[in-house]
C-alpha cells in the first residue's frame, strides 16, 4: 500500500473535493481519482462517496481514517528518528503575508545551516484560517496575529514581537493625522481581520467619519495604493513597509491597545518539537 495513496485519500477526505485535492498535491484529479480506487481495490470496500464535484467519506472509511493519518505521521518520522539531531523532516508552517515577506526570508536563510535536513512546507493565509488549520492538525505551526480569545491549553503560545498601529500618506500630504483620515479617501485595513479590528478601534475610539475607499485585508496591497496617491490608511508597521515603497510615510500611532501582536503557535504534543524549536530559534536569532 503506497503512502502517497492514503496521503491523497487523507486530503480528498479534508478538502471534500477530488479536484482540491489535486490543487494541493499538484496532481491531476484523474491521478488522485487513480489512487482511490487503487486503495479501494486494495482494502476490498468503498473510500468515497462522489457526488457532483464533492467526495465524502463512507463509514468504511471513517472507520480506518485515524490509523491512516497515524501511518502517515509516522512515515513522516522516520527520517526525524535516524537523525541524532532530531532536525529532520517536514514542517508545515501557515504564516500571513507580512511574515512571509518580512520574517521568512531571513529565517529559512538561517535554517540551511543550523538544521539543513528541516524540510519547510509554508502555507499563506490569514489569521483566522490558520487557525482554524492549526486546530484540525492541518498544519504544525503558524506565525499570526495573536489571537484575541483564549486559547485552549493544548496549543503552546509564544509571542515574537508587536508592531505599531501608522497612519500611512503619501510624502506630498501636507494635513495631520485626523484631518487627512476625514477629508481623505480612506483604504480600509478589513474590520474583519483581527490585525483590521485594531485599526478600526481607533477610528472608533477618536469618533472619526472616514471616507471609505475600499477595505481588504492584504497590507502590501494598502501599502502600494497609498504610495500610488489614491488614499490614506491605517495599518500595523510591519517589517518591510518602507523597503522598496516610494512616496509613502508612516506615523507611528501612540498606545499599548493598538499594537499588533505577533505569535509563534502550535499543538503543545505534536511529535515535531525539535523542529518547531529549530524554527523559533532561527526567528529569534534573526530578531536580536
Amino acid at each position: 500500500m503506497d503512502i502517497r495513496f492514503i496521503s491523497s485519500l487523507i486530503e480528498v477526505v479534508d478538502t471534500g473535493s477530488i479536484a482540491a485535492a489535486a490543487r494541493n498535491q499538484m496532481l491531476t484529479p484523474a491521478a488522485v481519482s487513480q489512487r482511490i480506487k487503487a486503495l479501494e481495490n486494495s482494502l476490498a470496500c468503498k473510500l468515497l462517496n462522489r457526488a457532483g464535484h464533492s467526495a465524502t467519506p463512507t463509514s468504511e472509511c471513517l472507520k480506518i481514517l485515524p490509523r491512516l493519518k497515524r501511518l502517515v505521521s509516522e512515515v513522516d518520522a522516520l527520517q526525524s528518528d535516524l537523525d541524532e539531531t532530531g532536525l529532520s523532516g517536514e514542517l508545515k508552517l501557515g504564516a500571513i503575508s507580512t511574515v512571509l515577506t518580512g520574517l521568512l526570508p531571513s529565517t529559512i536563510q538561517y535554517l540551511t545551516t543550523s538544521a539543513p535536513n528541516l524540510s519547510l512546507q509554508i502555507f499563506p493565509g490569514t489569521s483566522a484560517y490558520l487557525y482554524k488549520q492549526l486546530v484540525e492538525k492541518k498544519l504544525d505551526v503558524i506565525i499570526i496575529v495573536t489571537p484575541p480569545f483564549i486559547c485552549p491549553k493544548y496549543l503552546k503560545i509564544t509571542p515574537l514581537y508587536s508592531e505599531k498601529l501608522g497612519f500611512v500618506c503619501s510624502l506630498e500630504n501636507k494635513l495631520n493625522v485626523e484631518e487627512s483620515l476625514i477629508t481623505m479617501p480612506f483604504i480600509q485595513y478589513d474590520r474583519s481581520a483581527w490585525g483590521g479590528a485594531i485599526a478600526d478601534s481607533y477610528l472608533i475610539d477618536k469618533d472619526i467619519h472616514v471616507k471609505p475607499l475600499c477595505e481588504i485585508d492584504a497590507l502590501e496591497s494598502i501599502a502600494l495604493m497609498v504610495s500610488r496617491g489614491m488614499g490614506v490608511s491605517l495599518m500595523p508597521i510591519f517589517k518591510g513597509l518602507e523597503e522598496g515603497k516610494h512616496n509613502i510615510k508612516v506615523l507611528p500611532i501612540s498606545g499599548s491597545k493598538y499594537l499588533r501582536h505577533i505569535s509563534l503557535i502550535s499543538h503543545l504534543k505534536v511529535g515535531k518539537e525539535p523542529l518547531i524549536k529549530a524554527l523559533l530559534d532561527a526567528i529569534l536569532q534573526d530578531n536580536q
